[in-house]
């Protein structure tokens, strides 16, 4: 039996604990042993990252100490896989250029809908862009994307920073808009994975809320990515 640890927390706004508890059930029909911490300090537990199969982090922004990440990255480079989606891997850790390193991508922003369009004294609808997820047609046949056409999402659009380092195998393009500072339309990878020592990384930028991550595309894009990330 594989293990699976889930590490949950961070900002309220992702819904850590609701987000990560879809997935559970998944893993352990999959054959996995999961466990879940609400701490960072696993990471520190050399003799449990040992044995850990597979992270599935969702802790949007917050601190990481020195030796959490040591625990975290040295476990990847041995063959852990690391996997996650939106905020909960891509926003996490914003002070660490090693974390950072490892994810291959960072949030930038989620730009707003053109003023027109706000919710007068709306909240975070006023953040949701209709956009395309595009599956790269090179790429087409990975494990994660086969068999899934483009899709469409109303949520926030993420725009990343990101080497090319990374597999990408889907993109979102935000349009150049005269409301905002750019002058071109801007690809950003919206799914990649990463080799990293004897380990595999997985992101979807996707999964804003739960409801995102119970669309059927999201879904299967991260329960795949799961799966393919597990040593």
């Amino acid at each position: 039996m594989n293990n699976a640890l889930v590490v949950r927390g961070g900002w309220d706004g992702h819904a850590p604990v609701e987000a990560t508890d879809l997935f559970v059930p998944f893993l352990r029909e999959a054959g996995f042993e999961v466990r879940v911490s609400d701490s960072l300090s696993v990471y520190a537990d050399a003799s449990l990252m040992g044995a850990v199969d597979l992270v599935v982090q969702c802790w949007t922004m917050g601190e990481i100490t020195g030796e959490q990440l040591a625990g975290l990255t040295g476990a990847v480079r041995a063959g852990t896989g690391f996997a996650g989606w939106h905020g909960g891997i891509a926003d996490s850790f914003r002070s660490s250029s090693d974390y950072l390193h490892l994810v291959g991508g960072q949030f930038a922003t989620h730009p707003s809908r053109p003023e027109a369009d706000r919710v007068p004294g709306g909240g975070p609808e006023n953040n949701y862009l209709r956009h395309r997820i595009q599956i790269v047609p090179s790429r087409a046949d990975h494990p994660i994307v086969a068999g899934l056409a483009d899709f469409e999402l109303e949520t926030e659009q993420y725009w990343v920073l990101a080497d090319d380092y990374n597999d990408v195998l889907a993109t979102t393009t935000h349009p150049a808009r005269p409301d905002q500072p750019w002058h071109r339309p801007l690809t950003c990878p919206a799914v990649w994975t990463r080799d990293w020592g004897q380990g595999r990384v997985f992101v979807a930028t996707p999964g804003h809320q739960p409801d995102i991550l119970r669309d059927e595309s999201v879904r299967t894009i991260v329960e795949r990515g799961l799966l393919w990330a597990s040593r």
